[in-house]
């Protein structure tokens, strides 16, 4: 039985190009991605094994215990239910793949502005028809919480296989619960968002399986990758400023106020937020400091990873 680290990728579509293009930035290119096979490789690390599977199937091996990492949308990992937390962790926001998963009504239903009119409405269809308003969805779950929050019990869920929207035009539901990144295809559709209906704001994750089976090489593996990704995404948060070594007393009480706590001191330079650059650098030029240069790190390291560890731990290998 192999060793690796399994993360799971999916295997087409944008999402795929998305994810590709993000660990292809941290200096993880996937490589054998590109044909029909189900399985690929990670330059840059080892003991990590790609698997190339559809966005559901990510989520369906994270909470099965099938994979070890996985990058999929929140909405389907959320799918699962108040048994998520217990089966899978959420280790970090990816910022792509962004959708909304709404309600959405007909545009003809005018007085429908809200969860509270369309609970009104479902009242009146089943005493007007003896029927219960019909929600055409893949979100089972989601759909009956949101729902049961919003105290509407007067509807039953069609479960949707093909295109949502298309369902109250075709007669096969009144309303729809679905995904939606710019609302163009509901709008094509006739539909509208119920304006309190946005059920979960999703984007992409990467997300650990607390199901798996963990082997200590694997939580190395772990280790290192989250390393990587989580220098990267803060070499992109923070600039280096460096200055002679004669100022380093003048500079050093000049940039104390944009210095983060958790950084140690470096040699004639700080590392700051990129946000506060030029606030720095001013402050360093009002204080007769000079030449600055500035440089922004591709990568910062830190010594370790608080995600990495809350995933080790819990899956009963914390860091010795």
């Amino acid at each position: 039985m192999s060793e690796d680290l399994i993360l799971a990728i999916p295997s087409k579509g944008r999402l795929k190009e998305q994810a590709e293009a993000w660990l292809a930035d941290c200096g993880l290119p996937i490589v054998g991605s590109g044909g029909r096979g189900y399985s690929a490789r990670m330059d840059g690390i080892g003991g990590v094994a790609v698997r190339l599977l559809s966005a559901s199937d990510i989520a369906a091996a994270l909470y099965a215990g099938e994979a070890h990492l996985g990058v999929t949308g929140e909405d389907l990992l959320r799918e699962f239910g108040e048994s998520l937390d217990s089966r899978v962790m959420l280790l970090r926001a990816l910022g792509f793949g962004r959708a909304d998963l709404v309600v959405a009504a007909p545009k003809s239903w005018v007085d429908v502005d809200s969860m509270a009119d369309l609970d009104d409405v479902a009242h009146l269809y089943l005493a007007r028809t003896g029927r219960r308003m019909r929600v055409a969805t893949k979100y089972l779950t989601q759909t009956r919480g949101f729902f049961a929050r919003h105290g509407i019990a007067d509807y039953r869920i069609v479960e949707s296989s093909g295109a949502t929207e298309g369902a109250p035009a075709a007669g096969a539901a009144e309303i729809v619960v679905d995904i939606t990144t710019s609302g163009a295809t509901l709008e094509a559709n006739n539909l509208k968002i119920v304006g309190d209906g946005v059920i979960i704001k999703s984007q992409a994750q990467l997300a650990g399986s607390l199901a798996a089976a963990w082997t200590a090489d694997q939580l190395g593996a772990l280790r290192r990758l989250l390393a990587i990704v989580e220098a990267r995404a803060r070499g992109k948060t923070i600039a280096s400023l460096v200055w002679p070594a004669e100022q380093e007393a003048a500079a050093r009480k000049a940039v104390k106020a944009f210095s983060a706590p958790d950084q140690a001191a470096r040699a004639n330079g700080v590392l700051v937020s990129s946000k506060d650059l030029f606030a720095a650098s001013q402050a360093l030029a009002e204080a007769g400091v000079g030449p600055v240069t500035v440089t922004n790190p591709a990568y910062v390291f830190e010594a370790s990873s608080p995600v990495a560890e809350s995933l080790a731990a819990a899956v009963g290998g914390a860091k010795s």
